[in-house]
């Protein structure tokens, strides 16, 4: 395993450091600012200052950095873990400024993959040159979804058109009206057999039928520099069965092909989430006496920063591992690599929020730190892209696999 990274990505790591640098952190504020003026504060992507971030980014070719080959910035997953950390930095904003932010990065992946030629010149061109955002439908609230063969929305076609009904809801991106387009996964055959029973169709969002229930809140934050998360009404949706991604029976294929390099992406950007907190954490410990001391004199401040370290260490060479495997031997040889890491990344991260949290006091948890906005976001990602006990059960068993061959 070598995890040196050539020259075009280390130039494309100082470039990229350099603009966040000189950009990106000054703007976070005006940001917010601009998010909190907003007629529509869901629209977050009409927000002036990420319009001329994303012109700048776009400018100096720092674009679609997430997606090989001709269609994006062609970086392997090795060469796109350091640039993803460096955005996770700054996550409710740089991931967008470089046109790299989920839901539309996965949606992206797949109509790249699995796209028609008119799919990909009605929705996926859209989507690269940053004009429009998109959503990915597949969690329900009647039904546990991570098992995603309980998915019940029904698309049932009649000549030429899917009718749709169903629910679902944390539909991240969905309350942004320039969420044009939304990938729906619902059952087209529920008598095949169990994993051909679901398909994916292309839902355009001024579809009628299609409605916003509500705007989800998490932790209380409704989230909405990322177009928030919606609960959604399908009622006798139709769309053209040419819609169809792939195949009618494709569709937990497809999710299980868009989740692996998402899940990856995830913890990539959130190491660079926990690099920031550690140094906030040493700042505020260096600035705040207590007791006749800095905090950072404190023996058990210096034991969470040491460990801190530790942990994140630990993290990263994990997360590169997979990412090289994912180079070398496909998402599929990674597998086991790719359900560690998103089994460790979360609870880690949220261990360090938690001390950055604990070393800020009272602040650590206010509005004028963003430490409790990133433990809320943080948390949710032990759910999201499979939660953590799917992905221990399926860990263990293949261990046990293992196990028994060795036999």
């Amino acid at each position: 395993m070598d995890f040196a990274f050539d020259d075009s990505t280390r130039e494309l790591i100082d470039g990229v450091t350099e603009f966040m640098d000189s950009h990106v952190y000054p703007a976070e504020k005006v940001f917010d600012d601009q998010l909190a003026r907003l007629d529509d504060k869901w629209a977050w992507d009409s927000a002036p200052i990420l319009a001329e971030l994303r012109a700048e980014a776009k400018a100096r070719g720092f674009w679609n950095f997430f997606l090989p080959g001709e269609n994006g910035a062609g970086l392997t997953n090795l060469q796109y873990a350091p640039i993803a950390e460096i955005t996770g930095r700054s996550g409710n904003l740089a991931p967008a400024v470089f046109n790299c932010a989920a839901p539309d990065t996965g949606n992206m992946e797949v109509l790249s993959e699995f796209g028609t030629a008119e799919q990909q010149a009605q929705w996926l061109q859209p989507l690269l040159d940053g004009d429009i955002r998109s959503a990915f439908a597949m969690t329900e609230p009647d039904v546990a979804s991570s098992d995603a063969t309980n998915i019940e929305l029904s698309i049932r076609r009649e000549g030429d058109e899917y009718v749709i009904n169903g629910r679902k809801w944390w539909i991240t991106g969905a309350m942004n009206p320039n969420a044009k387009v939304l990938i729906v996964m619902g059952k087209t055959d529920p008598d095949a057999p169990r994993h051909r029973q679901q398909s994916q169709v292309l839902v355009p969002r001024d579809t009628p039928g299609l409605d916003v229930v509500r705007g989800m809140e998490v932790f209380g934050y409704d989230d909405h520099s990322h177009g928030g998360h919606a609960e959604l009404s399908f009622s006798d949706v139709r769309v053209p069965v040419t819609n169809v991604i792939a195949n009618e029976g494709d569709g937990f294929a497809i999710a299980q092909a868009r989740l692996g390099p998402g899940r990856i992406h995830h913890c990539m950007r959130a190491i660079g989430l926990a690099e920031r907190a550690i140094e906030s954490m040493c700042d505020r410990a260096s600035a705040r006496v207590a007791f006749g001391r800095p905090l950072a004199e404190q023996g058990v401040i210096r034991d969470w920063i040491a460990e801190s370290r530790v942990r994140i260490e630990q993290l990263r060479l994990l997360v590169l591992k997979t990412a090289w495997l994912m180079d070398t031997v496909g998402n599929k040889g990674a597998h086991g690599e790719i359900q560690a890491i998103k089994i460790a990344t979360p609870k880690t991260v949220q261990w360090i929020l938690d001390k950055a949290i604990q070393v800020h006091g009272a602040g650590g948890v206010s509005q004028d730190f963003p430490l409790a906005a990133a433990y809320a976001g943080i948390r949710t990602l032990r759910f999201a892209d499979g939660p953590d006990e799917v992905h221990k059960n399926s860990l263990a068993k293949a261990e046990l696999r293992k196990n028994a061959a060795r036999r």
